[in-house]
């Protein structure tokens, strides 16, 4: 058996080699440092090295995977002071096959040593119940890490489901006013000037107008990520100017917020006209905004019929409102609240149903502060 010591303190180098030698080793060479460790190595052709792990210039660690990314089938038994476990782990990392503490027994260190040439490993007593320890723990983090990738791929799946879906229900959508204003447009060619042409043309505009709006909707998750400081309160009073029955309430002081100012005025815009269209005519909306716990808070409150609890969470699906489309009374494509939360929660917030019942309903849209 074919040993070469590596170690920067001579005495124990010399004690290391009396030991190898009375266990009818060949000690084939010795160095104090990693970078004679290199050189002697193709001299010596060593089966085995012994070495030091804490050496100046290049230590034990490197000087190991050196050596085994040029001679792989190279054993190198690790001799170390220490039981820091992260240079346990290095070291092995490294390619060591095993790790033995200098004061361990001289038996220790030569089992040590033939394990090593027979391609096997062999840990110091000591260091092994911590190794073992610590690879569970590794286990045990590789098993979350792979379990949080099946959840992220079960989420991809389903996102992409719902993004078909989602496609397929706007296209559905988008298609009847294209189809009516195809329609319109074509009877109009055909039909001379008069009143009903005038009736017409009119008709193909409000619904030009409306398929504009629905588009313009969906720049909203667009411009989420474009951030600026906003007064809520200002824009807040600001959209209530356009309503006299809109009401806006400022209870304590709102700081300024980071958000898109487009997809703010937006995500109001949404509230509001959600509030507005399922009101009683003339009943009016409040808009409250007050500081939070770590965020601001503006809640939209409606004097609407309420909302069953088995809706709540469906309102906030792509082109989904609580009426059957049959005998749907306000119009509209049901996307108002979904691009209202999608563009809050691509801004760090969100956009949720506080409460509801027979007196009207309070949707909550939450902004986080800097930190």
């Amino acid at each position: 058996m074919r040993v070469l010591v590596v170690d920067d303190n001579a005495g124990f180098r010399e004690s290391l080699m009396s030991l190898l030698v009375t266990g009818d080793l060949d000690v084939v060479g010795e160095a104090s440092s990693g970078l004679e460790a290199l050189e002697l190595v193709d001299r010596v052709h060593p089966d085995v090295v012994l070495m030091d792990v804490r050496m100046p210039g290049i230590d034990g660690i490197e000087t190991t995977r050196r050596l085994k990314a040029a001679h792989p089938e190279l054993g190198v038994v690790a001799l170390s002071g220490h039981e820091d476990q992260e240079v346990v782990r290095d070291m092995l990392v490294a390619g060591a096959n095993g790790y033995v503490l200098k004061d361990s027994e001289g038996d220790e260190i030569l089992s040590a040593i033939l394990e090593a040439a027979g391609g096997r490993a062999l840990l110091s007593p000591v260091i092994t119940p911590r190794v073992i320890e610590e690879l569970a723990e590794a286990l045990e983090r590789e098993r979350r890490r792979a379990r949080e990738l099946e959840q992220a791929q079960a989420a991809l799946v389903e996102r992409s489901a719902r993004r078909q879906q989602l496609v397929a229900r706007l296209s559905h959508e988008l298609r009847t006013p294209v189809t009516v204003i195809l329609g319109m447009a074509q009877t109009l060619a055909k039909t001379p000037d008069g009143p009903d042409r005038t009736e017409l043309l009119e008709r193909i505009i409000a619904r030009a107008r409306d398929l504009a709006r629905l588009v313009e909707r969906f720049e909203l998750t667009v411009d989420a990520g474009l951030a600026e400081h906003v007064d809520l309160a200002r824009l807040a009073a600001e959209l209530a100017s356009h309503s006299p029955r809109i009401r806006v309430e400022v209870r304590g002081r709102v700081p300024e917020v980071t958000l898109s100012p487009g997809a703010a005025r937006r995500i109001l815009e949404e509230l509001l006209d959600n509030a507005l269209r399922f009101s009683p005519e003339g009943s009016p909306v409040e808009v409250m905004l007050g500081p939070g716990p770590g965020r601001v808070e503006v809640r939209v409150r409606d004097r609407g019929p309420g909302i069953a609890p088995q809706d709540r969470e469906r309102i906030f699906s792509p082109l989904e409102q609580v009426e059957d489309v049959n005998v749907r009374t306000h119009q509209g494509a049901g996307m108002g609240l979904a691009l209202a939360r999608t563009a809050a929660r691509a801004m760090g917030g969100d956009v949720t149903l506080e409460a509801s019942g027979p007196e009207g309903s309070t949707f909550l849209w939450t902004i986080a502060l800097d930190r």
